[in-house]
């Protein structure tokens, strides 16, 4: 984040340019590193229980559309290697000052939805790491505590080095290597009941298509981070060379995993335990490797994951606020920064309340899930996100630059387009509460929109040209 973006007059210092520091070897670290985290961690007991022991086939269609929707940013980063994604995608498209404050404000939000389902998944990590046997109420409470202190490590001022990253993702990896590890030895065994992992059950007497959908709606909130890669774009040296080999390795690499972790926790554990489980992982070391400390590692080894993974996007969403309060976009006093921290304060608090309110209302309502709606939340705002970016690819094939650039072919955008799309629409079979959720973050950004229009009337502020290269 520039320290002096763009001001409400327009007027804006001269910025050195960023350090260009990752080769392919990091830059695919970081690619893996954001995509491992909360969603195989949490979510693989209540994709099985929408399809059975046929987990692996949603996991396996979420990564076929994230892989296609990967074409369109690879098209897009390697014609606009700059920072900003999909903010900078829609501005170029499309040049609709509110489309493309929706799109980062819905960017924004599905960085606190993710990191509200992270910090649920801490605490009943926490709690099975403990063998505190806490009530929902307890859980709920670890939760708000584990989001506060995120906040307080985001007022601190955190830098994010390339070397944590690397260290992150190896933790991240050790637990999913892990289970498959288990996996792997229960092959020899009689511990595991492979015909499982070829039955189809339909969840809560939904079709199959339904059934299919839904779960993989819910699979695909485990795929998404490869986006991200993409506001790296200026710190990374020949990002038009690297960046097509690196991020589909990266999904690729992903994608293997994630399929053989579900296939072996169908395996080696009944699917309604799966499902009954906030720590489905740690049933499946237990059931894989019984006699042995493994299971009492791996919660810790989940809590360190999805930790990381709360950061990151709590990072990211107070910063965007800030970038966009300080181009007069939103209320100017959400862009306040700390006199000695010089971190955006009011925007962590912003944020982190809207994190609170998520979790809490979450877990105060019957018969919810929070897990899997907090989860499924990110996944709708971020195939918005993406439905919009596949189009924005096919309308800029007219914007012609002076240099070679990677080119999707043309069906794949469409098919993005289309499989995105309907993954939103509420036919897909997506629970009602995830709806509820992201509804009222979009209106929460409709009012502060509105409230920003009416201030800046008032004190005769002059609405800035919203510029994405300053929100990343």
């Amino acid at each position: 984040m520039a320290e002096s973006p763009t001001t409400a007059a327009g007027t804006e210092e001269e910025q050195p340019a960023l350090k260009r520091v990752l080769g392919p070897g990091l830059l695919l670290l970081f690619v893996v590193g954001d995509i491992l985290g909360t969603g195989i961690y949490a979510l693989v007991g209540n994709i099985a229980e929408e399809v059975g022991g046929a987990a692996w086939l949603p996991l396996l269609i979420a990564f076929a559309v994230a892989m296609i929707t990967a074409f369109s940013y690879l098209e897009l980063v390697t014609k606009y290697p700059q920072a900003a994604g999909a903010a900078l995608y829609t501005h170029k498209a499309f040049g609709i000052h509110f489309l493309t404050f929706m799109v980062t404000f819905v960017v924004m939000s599905s960085g606190i939805t993710s990191a509200s389902t992270a910090s649920r998944a801490f605490a009943a990590n926490l709690d099975e790491g403990f063998g505190l046997d806490l009530p929902a109420g307890g859980i709920m409470l670890i939760a708000l505590g584990f989001m506060a202190v995120v906040a307080a490590v985001n007022f601190r001022g955190v830098g994010e080095s390339v070397k944590v990253n690397v260290v992150l993702t190896m933790v991240e990896l050790s637990g999913l290597l892990l289970v498959i590890l288990v996996g792997l030895f229960a092959i020899t065994g009689d511990t595991a009941d492979w015909s499982r992992v070829l039955i189809f059950s339909n969840g809560e007497g939904k079709s199959t298509f339904l059934a299919v959908s839904a779960a993989t709606a819910l699979a695909f909130f485990a795929m998404v981070g490869f986006e991200d890669s993409v506001n790296m774009a200026e710190e990374c040296r020949e990002p038009r060379r690297i960046f097509p080999k690196v991020m589909l390795t990266g999904l690729s690499i992903t994608g293997v995993i994630y399929v053989l972790v579900s296939v072996f926790a169908v395996a080696l554990v009944p699917v309604g335990v799966l499902a009954e489980s906030e720590t489905p992982l740690v049933e499946v070391v237990r059931a894989g490797a019984p006699g042995i400390p493994a299971d009492a590692i791996l919660p810790f080894i989940s809590m360190f994951a999805v930790a990381n993974t709360a950061l990151i996007n709590m990072l990211m969403a107070s910063r965007l606020l800030y970038g966009m309060a300080n181009q007069a976009v939103l209320p100017k006093q959400l862009g306040r920064v700390h006199p000695f921290r010089r971190t955006p304060w009011v925007a962590i608090i912003f944020t982190t309340l809207i994190s609170f309110a998520l979790i809490t209302y979450v877990s105060l309502g019957q018969d919810t899930d929070v897990v899997p709606a907090l989860g499924g939340t990110t996944s709708l705002l971020l195939l918005a996100v993406f439905t919009v970016v596949n189009i924005a690819v096919l309308v800029l094939r007219k914007d012609r630059v002076d240099a070679d650039h990677f080119r999707a072919p043309t069906v794949l955008p469409v098919i993005g387009t289309v499989v995105s799309a309907y993954l939103v629409l509420p036919f897909s079979g997506r629970d009602a509460i995830e709806y509820e959720l992201a509804g009222a973050l979009v209106v929460l950004g409709f009012v502060l929109w509105g409230i920003t229009i009416l201030l800046n009337r008032r004190l005769g502020v002059k609405q800035a040209t919203l510029d994405p290269s300053k929100l990343d």
